[in-house]
């Protein structure tokens, strides 16, 4: 399954791409599932979602949780929460 993956504000500059396009293992189906491969990865993919907490995700432009299902060609954005003020 390939897709893509949009890092947003302090994740973007932590991992310091703001994209990438991946193909996955098989056993990576979910969301969260993503988030933990993308962190056994290594640095800085590690770091970043270790040091950067919460973070929201978001599949398809839509927000989702940890369990929402992958398909090939999605499109994954990973970003801490907006605050204003």
């Amino acid at each position: 399954m390939r897709v893509t993956i949009l890092y947003f504000a302090r994740l973007r500059e932590a991992i310091g791409e703001p994209r990438e396009t991946l193909e996955l293992p098989a056993e990576v189906r979910t969301l969260g599932e993503l988030q933990s491969w993308l962190m056994a990865r290594g640095d800085p993919w590690h770091d970043a979602f270790t040091r950067i907490q919460p973070i929201r995700m978001a599949l398809d432009q839509v927000v989702r949780g940890a369990e929402a299902p992958l398909q090939d060609g999605a499109e994954v954005a990973f970003f801490p929460p907006v605050t204003g003020g």
